[in-house]
Parts: structure tokens; sequence; C-alpha cells
């Protein structure tokens, strides 16, 4: 009896064992790996939730954006027409249409279904940043001349508005409070808020460096920016400060889970960080990239982030790591028969799209 127990207490605990190693190898991230573009990728941005699913479209100094299925990084198409870096990416909600800004002095419109080319907008110098009004009737569009500029995609023709203001290059412009009003960041280590109708500035935040990146996230209102190792969160209509975080390094982009339970964010030293938002602890942080990350941005559904690195690829993570969503697949010890149970002390492989 004393042999027999000892066996079977041996199984047990061989079993509980096994499904420890199980939940340790299931946690682990392992990113999916978009490849494709032979430069620094620098801005990347998601749609909405369509009928088809959500897309993903990135801009790359190869001057070749590119069009994916968001779930999976699946390549779908390339926007072919620029002659220089591309600097600045978006898709309307719907994904239908595409714009880009490039270092040809161009921004574009595309047909995101097509991928034909709908209209090239002539500026005076390069252009960094691209979006859409949530109508897609008018693109925002702000880059090294210092100026923003509204342009009616219903009158291409007609002269775009202007609105000057900054005094070094724009690098990021986004429309808020139901497009009412603009946001813009500049080289001048200022972000400026601008009354849509009177081209106004109504606000004005002054940093000690430039800012490197900014998300606006309509549902609450929040603006997102980064400069230096910092994370700081902002009301988007009064620009009042809710909190900073200090990151380990410094961080070129950040991105708030739609939830708003957390936040992830890239930089300088090649890791991804995910931070929760309440309490600002550093949660989880991965190495996957080769290279400096330039751009992260959450998934419209949260259940992935998208990072954008210098060393040419995007890769995709999961917010809950070991759940089974799109190309990642969760499985259970009891799936696992006994002739495949060593496939629990394999590595996760780098799985690429």
């Amino acid at each position: 009896m004393d042999t027999l127990f000892l066996f079977e207490s041996r199984r047990i605990y061989q079993h509980q064992v096994l499904f420890v190693l199980f939940l340790t190898m299931a946690m682990r991230q392992t990113p999916l790996t978009c490849s494709g573009h032979t430069r620094p990728v620098v801005d990347l941005a998601f749609s909405g939730i369509t009928p088809y699913g959500y897309f993903l479209i990135s801009a790359c100094k190869d001057g070749k954006p590119m069009l994916r299925q968001g779930d999976t990084g699946d390549w779908i198409g390339t926007f072919l027409g620029h002659k220089g870096a591309v600097w600045g990416a978006t898709l309307n909600t719907d994904a239908t249409k595409a714009a880009t800004a490039a270092a040809d002095f161009t921004a574009k419109v595309w047909d995101a279904v097509s991928g034909d080319e709908v209209l090239t907008l002539a500026h005076k110098h390069i252009v960094k940043t691209v979006t859409f009004t949530q109508d897609s009737n008018c693109l925002l569009t702000g880059g090294n001349d210092k100026l923003l500029r509204i342009y009616d995609l219903n009158n291409p023709e007609a002269v775009p508005q202007e609105i000057a203001g900054h005094t070094s290059a724009i690098k990021k412009a986004l429309w808020c409070n139901d497009d009412k009003q603009i946001l813009s960041a500049a080289e001048d280590k200022t972000i400026r808020l601008w009354d849509r109708t009177s081209m106004e500035e109504v606000k004005t935040l002054t940093f000690d460096t430039s800012v490197s990146s900014m998300e606006y996230v309509a549902d609450g209102e929040i603006l997102v920016i980064t400069y230096g190792k910092t994370i700081a969160f902002y009301n988007a209509l009064s620009l009042d400060l809710i909190k900073t975080v200090e990151a380990p390094a410094p961080i070129n982009s950040a991105s708030l889970h739609p939830e708003k339970d957390f936040f992830v964010a890239g930089g300088e030293d090649f890791k991804l960080y995910k931070f929760d938002y309440s309490n600002k602890e550093e949660l989880e942080s991965y190495k996957g990239h080769f290279g400096p990350v330039h751009c992260v941005r959450f998934s419209p559904d949260g259940e992935l982030y998208a990072s954008g690195s210098e060393d040419g690829t995007l890769r995709l993570w999961q917010t809950a790591v070991g759940k089974t969503y799109g190309l990642w697949k969760c499985v259970l010890p009891e799936d696992l028969g006994a002739e495949n149970s060593e496939q629990l002390y394999t590595p996760a492989p780098e799985i690429k799209a």
C-alpha cells in the first residue's frame, strides 16, 4: 500500500510539474514578425473594426507603405508612387482610404481597396504627418514647412486652409474633439491646440525637449505624449496634466489600451514595456526588435499591439499572452497526447507573418 501510495503521489507530482512547465511556456510572449520593408519603419496606424476585420498600415523610409491584415500581419499590398522616405501613414475608419506623408514633398491619398493612387497633394517641404477626419472628407497634413494644412477631399483643387504658428518642423498632427479642434506637436518643443473654425491657437504646452510621439484617445479625451524617458497623459480638451510615468530608457512612442487598464511604450533600448495605467507599475518588458522602436499602437479591439523599428520590421504582440487569437493558438495539456508531451519543453519559435 505504501509503495502504491508513493507511486501515485509521484505521478501526481510529475503532472503538476508538467502543468507548471506548460504554463510557463504558454505565457511566453511570441511576437509575429512582419517582414517586407527594407529600411526603418517610422509610423503605423490601425483602421477601425470593419466587416472584414481591421487593418494595419506602415510607413517606412524605403518609400513603400504597406497594408496588412491587422490581427495576423498578413501582407495585403504595397502602395507604390512615392519617390522618397514615407514618414507618416494612416487609414480612415472603415479602411477604404489610406493617406501617406513623404520626403518627396507630397502627401498622397489612396484607394485602400484597389491600391490605386487617388490624389497627390503637393507641399513646399517634407511632409511628416497625415490624418483623416472621422467622415473622411478632409485631410490634415503637417511637416517641415511648419504649416498645418486642411484639404477638402471632395474639392481637391481648392486651396487648402493653412494654420501657422509653429516655429519648427511639425512632427505629428491629429484631429480631436469630434474634429472641432486640432492637436499638433513640433520640433519647437511645443504641443499646440487649435480651433478648427477660427484656426486660432487655444493653448500651448512647452517642454524641455522635443516631443517624440503623440496619440489621441477619443474615448475619455486623453492625449498620450512621449519625450525623453517620460510618458505623459493629458486631458486633450484642456491640456491639463493627468499623470506622468518615467521609463527605464528614452521612449519614442506609447499607446494606451482601449479599456485604459494599461499602456505600452517602446524606445531606444529595443524593448517594449507594458505599464499599469492606474498605479504606473511596470508589468512586463519584452525584447524582440534588433533596433530602436520608433512606433507602437494598440489594435482597435485591444487584443494586440504593433511595433515598428529601425530594424525594418513590424512585430505584433499579444495583450493577453497565451490567448488564442489571430495566428496565436493556446494549447492546453489535455489537448496533447503523451506522444506530443515533449512539445511542452520546446522553446516557442519566432512566428513570421
